[in-house]
């Protein structure tokens, strides 16, 4: 339990002042930290010490401006999951813990032209299950395609734009993923053997843990004007796509710890929390690392591409229709453990900074060139997920979100270990009380079902209210699930 200070400054905020000296009492922080939360929210948040994490994060090298953590703050490894931290340029340290180890898990949304007239129970039933057949999930889940170590360099530097070239998905998807689908800067001869063999196997598929393929039903429009630019409306069909790196990120993360942990000594950085291992930007190990996490990105990047044409052919089969006729275009994909090279303002000066977000999503307001023509007049669509039973949003950037260098929520957060989860809970008769709310489920995993059961997260619409209340994102769109598939 974290009995640090913690002051309300304004409306959802909650600050961690410089000063605080930490439980060792001699935490010696550069810049405050910031938490977004409500005050019913403080007590969970306090539970697992993650504010402590955030005033480790303060003490790093060249951070600039605050530590901040989104109202899904929970316990990580260094950095607390929702924390965002930026480090100047040339000063900066970039660190892997404030990345994660799913690289660029992420989140994809696909619209589509039905609604929920068009579908009854047996055909999202039937959806569902062919696109279990379709898509690998579960733990260990094994590629469908097979690609030859050249392949797989070719997708850790070419990103989602080797998928298209390849005939997974239509041209136009690129210019709506987070970097088109590829960060340039990656560099697949500085990602180990390991790692690829890895990314080899489970290329293309779900994965396990909080991952998910959903069928969901628009139920509530907020903001008619965004929703009508996202192609959004009441009762419509949507599929929600979460997932990662797979083991290739994983292993990319664990390599590079090892590394930035001797750089750490080398470069004589003090630091609270040896989690926290990092180097400067401007090192050889640093500027590797970086290149080497991109294209762990380009990986995921990849990997949700690929998902998305087997979705495509899964409503094609089942539907008889083609997915254009169905209308099955890419609302917006983002990803949310990843850290970039970004320009943003600080104390009235421009500077290129690199952000990490570990468990918060990007959030670019109006007229930032990164983001769509079509979306930049309202700003990037945010892609909030639920979890099995709970809802998901889409949220509308704001300029105000520079405030956090322009970053939201990514989820609900956990409130739960998943081991406490197993021991509370059944997977069957969770999937059983889904079943009775309309829900139907198709799990690789009777465990996971349980480790994921919806009560073990916080309430999603508690969350996204505190980035719509602190006026960082604008609620756009809710969506249920219908149907689910489960790693």
């Amino acid at each position: 339990m974290w009995d640090g200070p913690l002051e309300k400054v304004g409306e959802y905020r909650y600050m961690i002042p410089k000063s605080y000296k930490g439980i060792n009492g001699n935490l010696k922080m550069r810049v405050p930290a910031l938490i977004y939360a409500s005050e019913k929210m403080l007590p969970s948040i306090k539970k697992d010490n993650a504010p402590e994490q955030a005033a480790n994060v303060a003490t790093m090298p060249g951070i600039v401006g605050k530590a901040f953590a989104m109202p899904d703050i929970h316990w990580g490894y260094g950095f607390p999951i929702g924390g965002v931290a930026a480090f100047d340029e040339e000063e900066g340290v970039i660190s892997p813990g404030g990345v994660g180890f799913d690289i660029n898990c992420g989140v994809r949304l696909v619209r589509t032209n039905l609604h929920i007239g068009d579908l009854n129970k047996e055909t999202i039933k039937q959806l569902v299950d062919e696109l279990f057949k379709n898509v690998p999930s579960g733990v260990g889940s094994k590629a469908r395609i097979r690609l030859s170590m050249q392949e797989i360099n070719s997708v850790l530097d070419n990103g989602a734009r080797w998928a298209v070239e390849q005939g997974y998905g239509w041209n136009e998807d690129l210019e709506y993923l987070e970097e088109k689908g590829c960060m340039e800067i990656a560099d697949s001869t500085l990602v180990s053997e390991k790692a690829k063999m890895r990314g080899k196997e489970q290329v293309g598929s779900l994965g396990a843990g909080n991952h998910f393929l959903e069928i969901q039903r628009v139920v509530e429009i907020y903001d008619e004007e965004a929703a009508k630019v996202y192609g959004l409306e009441k009762n419509q069909i949507t599929v929600m796509i979460h997932t990662g790196s797979r083991g290739l990120g994983h292993q990319v993360c664990s390599d590079y710890l090892r590394v930035l942990e001797q750089a750490t000594k080398k470069y004589n950085i003090w630091l609270p929390d040896r989690q926290l291992a990092c180097a400067p930007v401007k090192s050889k190990e640093g500027e590797r690392y970086f290149k080497a996490m991109a294209a762990a990105a380009n990986f995921a990047w990849t990997n949700r591409q690929l998902i998305v044409h087997w979705v495509r052919q899964s409503f094609e089969h089942v539907l008889h229709e083609d997915a254009e006729d169905l209308g099955m275009h890419i609302v917006y994909d983002v990803c949310h453990n990843i850290a970039k090279m970004e320009e943003h303002v600080v104390d009235g000066k421009k500077m290129k900074l690199y952000v990490h977000r570990k468990g918060a999503t990007r959030a670019f307001g109006p007229n930032r060139s990164e983001i769509p023509m079509k979306y930049r007049h309202i700003g990037q669509p945010v892609l909030i997920p639920g979890d099995m039973g709970t809802a998901s949003f889409i949220l509308r950037a704001r300029n105000e979100a520079d405030e956090a260098f322009a970053s939201s929520c990514h989820g609900a957060g956990r409130v739960m270990s998943r081991n406490e989860a197993k021991r509370r809970w059944n997977g069957r008769e969770i999937a059983k009380i889904l079943e009775k709310r309309g829900i139907y489920v198709h799990p690789a995993s009777w465990t996971v079902m349980a480790e994921e059961s919806p009560d073990a997260y916080k309430n999603v619409g508690d969350v996204v209210d505190v980035m719509h209340g602190a006026g960082l994102t604008t609620k756009v769109a809710k969506m249920v699930p219908l149907g689910v598939v489960k790693g």
